[in-house]
């Protein structure tokens, strides 16, 4: 079967194990049902995915003047602390920022590869613990809006990291924690302000199972810049990583916006 379109990161279904769907234009690729065959990738071209030119892709899938124009793009997208929505401060495009800053955030714990300390909307929950390939992951505390999140996560950045060991995370390297002790911890760290939304959380722990044959042993990243053109044998997914049997990792987050033809064999 072949395929042509332009990346984006899978759609995903959280049951057991996690479903994975490489959706395009005009068809979808159910990548669960491809684990165990032959994939050929090859590179054509790109096409930004906010002004769907076809422009080079400079970052998260947009063109260098959509990066620094849209606001999607916001530097308050990775740093939740400079959210201004609550002030009614524009960054980039004020409506927008309303409509995304000014619902309920969570910061949560979630453990891929070590302990780690995050912020997501909460209608992205469990879909962004997916996307990180976490094991495990546990709500700290919602709050009312991304900036009250941002804030909360510099104040636990101290204490925990912020990022993820990918290669960890896709060996199976998983730090063993107990995510219940690791909240009543937490739960000293947290601002004054932020200690009353922490009381109101559900706590629950979630957990992953993610559809891979075999971990490899090391990791050696796709780079379609550098490989336009590879091939080979599926072995699972994680994250938003394909895992192939050779070893090679395909993170499809990173190449957003790039137009590919896709054969499996």
């Amino acid at each position: 079967m072949q395929y042509e379109g332009v990346l984006n990161k899978m759609y995903t279904e959280y049951l057991n194990p996690i479903q994975y769907y490489l959706v395009f234009e005009q068809a979808f690729i159910h990548m669960n049902q491809v684990i165990n065959k032959q994939i050929e990738i090859q590179h054509i071209g790109y096409v930004c995915l906010n002004c769907k030119k076809e422009k080079k892709i400079f970052r998260q899938g947009f063109c260098y003047d959509c990066f620094m124009k849209s606001a999607v793009a916001g530097d308050w997208i990775m740093r939740p602390e400079l959210s201004t929505a609550h002030l009614g401060i524009e960054d980039r495009d004020l409506i927008y920022e309303q409509k995304v800053q000014l619902q309920p955030h969570i910061v949560y714990l979630a453990v891929a590869s070590d302990l780690k300390i995050g912020v997501t909307r909460k209608t992205q929950m469990p879909t962004r613990w997916i996307d990180q390939g976490a094991s495990y992951a546990i709500a700290v505390t919602e709050v009312p809006n991304r900036y009250l999140a941002g804030i909360t996560e510099v104040a636990l950045k101290s204490h925990y990291t912020d990022k993820t060991n990918w290669r960890k995370m896709l060996q199976n390297q998983i730090l063993p924690v107990d995510l219940n002790e690791a909240i009543k911890q937490t739960a000293t760290f947290l601002p004054a302000e932020i200690q009353p939304y922490f009381e109101q959380t559900n706590h629950e722990i979630f957990s992953f199972n993610y559809p891979v044959e075999k971990y490899p042993v090391s990791c050696t990243s796709l780079n379609l810049d550098k490989t336009p053109n590879f091939s080979g044998r599926l072995m699972g997914i994680k994250g938003q990583y394909l895992i192939f049997e050779n070893g090679t990792v395909f993170n499809i987050r990173s190449y957003e916006g790039y137009k590919v033809n896709i054969n499996i064999l």
